[in-house]
């Protein structure tokens, strides 16, 4: 998601409390409060319709958003909170935080492969396997890249790439405290199949036990 951060409009709520939330909802929109920053809470409104398809497309608790309000400057917020109606699940009120430049948060960033070229297993018909094609990553609201890239130079086949070979933007880190696999080169379909088939073959010529001939035979 990084990169392009992605509008999220808004209106600017008049009057506050039960009333005036439930006024918004009856007017198809969600109620909601942007705080945070410097500046004082600002109650909004968000169209139903608009933010119930960016809450169906996933990780909108993970997403950064270009909050813009008529009549006050574009300022970045991420979700905290979506409050649903308890039978509908659909939602009825929503808290955004603004975020400083310094603010730290975690993000899904999208993954990028180079190397291609220089791969010995795909070379010789190995499959590549991007086995996380976004990675989360805990970066600041100044320095969110556009995606990361993973390095399989010099990958043979059955080998894998873990997130210590993905270049890394200064200050960012993954969330998750493991060196865990990112993309792998397998071996094609009929190749695997073969080697399975040479397995069990092997298998079959093997003996299971070594036996001495019947009782009273030489």
């Amino acid at each position: 998601m990084a990169g392009e951060i992605p509008d999220l409009e808004a209106q600017v709520r008049t009057g506050t409390g039960k009333g005036a939330a439930r006024q918004a909802r009856r007017d198809g929109m969600v109620p909601g409060i942007v705080f945070g920053g410097d500046n004082e809470p600002l109650p909004i409104n968000i169209p139903f319709n608009k933010l119930l398809t960016r809450l169906r497309q996933g990780r909108f608790k993970a997403t950064l958003f270009n909050l813009k309000v008529e009549g006050h400057d574009d300022v970045r917020v991420i979700c905290r909170d979506v409050q649903r109606h308890v039978v509908k699940d659909l939602p009825t009120h929503i808290d955004l935080m603004r975020l400083k430049r310094t603010t730290k948060i975690n993000l899904f960033i999208n993954v990028e492969v180079k190397g291609e070229e220089e791969c010995p297993g795909l070379t010789k018909g190995g499959v590549l396997t991007l086995v996380r094609p976004e990675v989360e990553l805990v970066v600041t609201a100044a320095d969110i890249p556009e995606y990361v890239t993973v390095d399989i130079t010099g990958l043979e086949i059955g080998d894998s790439a873990t997130i210590s070979r993905v270049d890394l933007p200064e200050g960012a880190k993954p969330t998750i405290d493991r060196d865990f696999v990112v993309a792998t080169i397998s071996a094609p379909a009929g190749l695997a199949a073969s080697d399975d088939d040479e397995d069990e073959t092997a298998a079959d010529e093997v003996p299971t036990t070594e036996m001495g001939p019947p009782d009273g035979e030489e």
